[in-house]
């Protein structure tokens, strides 16, 4: 066999044994990131419920920028399991005097992160509506809507914003039974606790414009 027949041959043999080679190599990739991201949600249920539960320790610890809010109801005085409260940590207080009802139409502002995790010291962020990565009242993006619609499904978030008054930055602290429970969503698994950096801009009622 001459030497150009050799060459000839082990390159064909080359270009049939390259796909298997790189399928082989994005085959460990993809392994190595399935696992990353398995390690990053496992025991997620019973994780998020340790987490939340020690939100009650921060309340005890500063009770001043801190506040823990009953699911639906204005009335601080009726009382219910743990899950059955938001918890909010006070990052801006507004100079608005009234909170909208439940009819109003919202101007907000958020970002919305799941709880800390190994990859994400600060949870993994989900979206958001400003820019970069610092809020800014003058050139923040917004999200308006009607409290009553049926697209909000986080009851949690309705909630907070039933006792915000304009102004006001808080972060939301939101157990996974007042958020989306069992259920999977894009980028949220399911039982997550949710965290919003909310800021209420303003509120209309219906009659307005």
């Amino acid at each position: 066999m001459t030497k150009n027949k050799i060459l000839k041959q082990l390159k064909t043999l080359f270009y049939i044994l390259l796909p298997l080679i790189g399928g082989g190599w994005v085959g460990v990739a993809c392994s190595e990131e399935e696992d990353v991201e398995a390690n990053e949600y496992a025991n997620w249920q019973t994780r998020n419920e340790a987490y939340f539960l020690t939100l009650e320790d921060s309340l005890k610890r500063d009770g001043s920028q801190w506040k823990k809010i009953k699911n639906f109801t204005k009335d601080e005085t009726s009382t219910g399991k743990p899950t059955d409260y938001i918890y909010v940590k006070v990052l801006e207080t507004g100079t608005g005097t009234e909170s909208p009802y439940y009819t109003d139409t919202v101007t907000t502002s958020y970002a919305l992160r799941l709880m800390p995790t190994p990859q994400h010291p600060e949870g993994p962020l989900i979206q958001q509506t400003f820019y970069g990565n610092r809020f800014d009242w003058q050139t923040t993006g917004t999200f308006k809507t009607p409290l009553n619609s049926g697209s909000l499904a986080v009851s949690g978030f309705v909630t907070a914003l039933l006792h915000m008054h304009s102004g006001d930055r808080w972060r939301v602290y939101i157990p996974y039974e007042q958020a989306y429970g069992a259920s999977e969503q894009t980028s949220i698994p399911a039982y997550s606790t949710l965290v919003y950096d909310l800021a209420l801009i303003k509120f209309t009622h219906p009659a307005e414009k």
